[in-house]
């Protein structure tokens, strides 16, 4: 069995950094690059804030304000589906990962949750003082940073070159299509 066992079918590749460093605007920069190539993208953003996607007094939010555990909004040009979650009930990482559309997709791209264990490239600034990842957590299959990684024995990119790190994803998605089940 593998240690990654409760992951999809599809490769998953986190973006493991601490605040500040740039997840979001790599992964910005990083979609359009990967979709060029021809890969279908779904990106797992995890934040520690409360969001609400749908607009009080409409039709959805007020069926979701009613009670319901789940709400699918559906429109020509997508669909939201909103499960609502108890204080005391925390739904686990890998089971929000099947929640995915995976037939429609090629990889799964997850901003944030360093502390879970799948693939992840860490991402590193200096000007944020803030430690190494890869030395602690053997789930960093990648370095990108904007200086030296002192003794990484994993790849390391240069945190700026979108399309290398594109490369190394496109790579890994090719990888793990090529393992046996």
């Amino acid at each position: 069995m593998s240690k990654y066992s409760r992951l999809p079918a599809i490769p998953v590749i986190g973006f493991a950094a601490f605040s500040g460093t740039g997840k979001t605007t790599l992964l910005e920069k990083l979609i359009p690059q990967l979709i060029s190539k021809g890969v279908r993208v779904g990106v797992y953003k995890h934040s520690h804030h409360v969001v609400e996607l749908d607009k009080p007094g409409k039709d959805s939010f007020r069926l979701r304000a009613s009670g319901a555990a789940q709400t699918l909004l559906s429109t020509p040009e997508r669909s939201i589906l909103t499960t609502e979650k108890s204080g005391e009930h925390q739904v686990d990482f890998f089971h929000l990962l099947h929640q995915f559309d995976t037939d429609a997709l090629d990889v799964i791209l997850v901003e944030g949750c360093k502390e879970q264990h799948f693939p992840k490239i860490e991402l590193h600034r200096q000007i944020t003082g803030k430690p190494w990842l890869y030395v602690q957590d053997p789930d960093i299959i990648a370095v990108a940073c904007d200086s030296p990684a002192p003794g990484a024995q994993i790849p390391v990119m240069d945190l700026n070159d979108i399309n290398g790190i594109a490369l190394f994803v496109a790579n890994y998605i090719h990888t793990f299509a090529a393992l046996p089940e």
